[in-house]
């Protein structure tokens, strides 16, 4: 998460339970498996060393990914899941690539949501690995869930899902993806982001962008909550300043193309870009029931936007 410019180890309990063990959900029909919290964990390992963009650590992570999108069942868009695009790092001098991560599920509609979030963090520093589990390993264990979902449901609409690259280094994969998408911009109906969605002593994950489009809060409302899990709206008036989310994670390029959006995010926590944000530190019981809502909200949008 880029909400200020600022600045692992593998359990065993966890690696064993790869099969896809199932936890006991309070909502029927969308289970959670197991696999969202190993997907995290392996991306949070210190063995990936802060997913820094152009390091050992990062491509471990990508390639990680890669071969989950294929396990998932995601189809490929254009040559393959792999969209290079060039961007300069904060201080450097020259151009570097990046790679943003795209799958499809087709639906009955060509008109697509688009569910995003980043696999990039920032890196090591000063021999300190910076793990980002929370930020953003949580939103890519999401919708890799949210995906696994939809292979078995066929949605209304086209489901896009990126892992977009660089977002702690100014939204640059984002950008890149607005600016080249795979589809046509019109096309896309609603750009569904998750970044940090699993650490809140308060057991809330807040709705971000209902301000701008007053017509997704109303779907959002009817989906049934997990008890224990609290839905909030806001973080979205101009008028807020810092606390004011609209462009300050990847949901704010396609704001500026005038694509409508939600972000689903937890406020800011103690762990926030620190080597603190670790798998260990995540709150799993509140992660599991804020992945079901997901589940259930894309859900939800899917069957209630215009085809």
């Amino acid at each position: 998460m880029n909400r200020f410019v600022s600045f692992m180890r593998l359990s065993p309990v966890i690696l064993g339970v790869c099969s896809l063990g199932f936890f006991s959900c309070a909502q029927q029909n969308v289970p959670v498996t197991n696999q969202v919290l190993l997907d995290v964990e392996i991306l949070a390992a210190d063995s990936m060393g802060g997913r820094l963009p152009n390091t050992s650590g990062h491509a471990k992570a990508q390639n990680y990914l890669v071969q989950r999108f294929k396990q998932v069942g995601l189809m490929p868009i254009g040559n393959g899941y792999q969209h290079e695009f060039s961007f300069t790092p904060r201080g450097a001098n020259a151009p570097v690539t990046g790679v943003n991560l795209v799958g499809m599920i087709p639906g009955k509609s060509e008109k697509a949501l688009v569910i995003t979030a980043h696999y990039d963090h920032i890196g090591t520093i000063n021999g300190k690995v910076f793990n980002g589990a929370d930020d953003d390993a949580s939103g890519i264990g999401a919708i890799l869930a949210i995906a696994e979902h939809f292979k078995k449901e066929k949605p209304e609409h086209t489901l896009i899902f990126v892992a977009f690259d660089a977002e702690e280094q100014g939204l640059q994969g984002s950008k890149a993806f607005v600016e080249n998408p795979p589809i046509a911009l019109s096309r896309i109906l609603l750009n569904v982001n998750l970044d940090m969605v699993s650490i809140s002593d308060k057991n809330e994950l807040y709705a971000s962008g209902t301000y701008h489009h007053p017509w997704v809060k109303p779907i959002l409302e009817q989906v049934k909550q997990p008890e224990g899990f609290n839905l909030r709206f806001g973080h979205d008036r101009p008028e807020q300043g810092h606390d004011d989310w609209t462009l300050q994670s990847d949901h704010g390029s396609f704001h500026r193309k005038q694509v409508p959006f939600v972000y689903f995010g937890v406020e800011d926590h103690s762990h926030y870009h620190k080597e603190t944000d670790e798998f260990q530190n995540i709150h799993q019981p509140f992660y599991l029931k804020a992945v079901e809502f997901l589940v259930k909200a894309v859900q939800a949008l899917d069957k209630q936007l215009p085809q």
